[in-house]
Formats: C-alpha cells, sequence, structure tokens
C-alpha cells in the first residue's frame, strides 16, 4: 500500500537515493506497520530549477541536502504513530547518512483503500 516518492538534489554519491528509500521503507515497517514486500518507491534527482524549496519556512533552516519524501498511504492511521514515523525517518537519515534532520521533509497523503490497483485491472483492496 505505500508509494513512497523521494526528490532529492542531482550531485550525492551513487546510490544514496537508495539507502535513502531503504531507511524510508524500514521505519514504515517498524512504525506504522505497512505489510512486508510492500515496497514500491520513486527516486528522483532533480537541480535547483525543479526541486525549489523555501530555506526558512517555519523557522527552520534548509540547505541544499533537503529530502522531499511523500508517501501515500491507507487512511486510518493514529497522529502519534505519524509523529513517530517522521521522527524516525528525520533520525535513521541523520545518523546513517548524516542528513541534517533539518532537510527532512514527509508529506503523507492518505487515501481510502480502494484507491489503489497493484496490477491486473484489479482494486486489490476494494
Amino acid at each position: 500500500m505505500p508509494l513512497v516518492c523521494i526528490s532529492l538534489m542531482k550531485g550525492r554519491p551513487n546510490g544514496f537515493g537508495k539507502k535513502v528509500g531503504v531507511i524510508v521503507y524500514q521505519s514504515m515497517l517498524e512504525t506504522i506497520n505497512i505489510p512486508a514486500k510492500d515496497n514500491f518507491q520513486i527516486i528522483t534527482e532533480l537541480d535547483s530549477d525543479t526541486l525549489i524549496y523555501d530555506p526558512s519556512y517555519l523557522d527552520i533552516r534548509r540547505s541544499d541536502g533537503i529530502i522531499v519524501i511523500q508517501i501515500t498511504l491507507n487512511e486510518g492511521r493514529s497522529v502519534d504513530l505519524k509523529k513517530q514515523l517522521y521522527h524516525t525517518i528525520a533520525d535513521r537519515l541523520h545518523r546513517e547518512l548524516d542528513v541534517r534532520r533539518e532537510d527532512v521533509m514527509i508529506n503523507l497523503v492518505e487515501v481510502k483503500k480502494e484507491n489503489w490497483s497493484f496490477g491486473n485491472g484489479i482494486a486489490q483492496y476494494a
């Protein structure tokens, strides 16, 4: 069920985006109990003309090290679980890949279960 889109600036070492994806997937397994093997990700490397951000919105000092993570998933998780997910992702990215916590932006998009088709033109969760 989750579809994860990860956007980051070009210029990172080879494989960096994939490592971010692994951390996001593992964090979702641990905190919001997604099903095993439910790993679908789109990782995009952009330049400053196509990844635009405000460097100080909400008084958070962002840099070109910004990573934008958008997760589309089924609705229904508590606010506490969502907060735990945000914290876990930011903390692990910082510890494991030296990403500044200020540079981790996460957005959840919740949808109803019937809004998914995983193949064969079938709504598997409907």
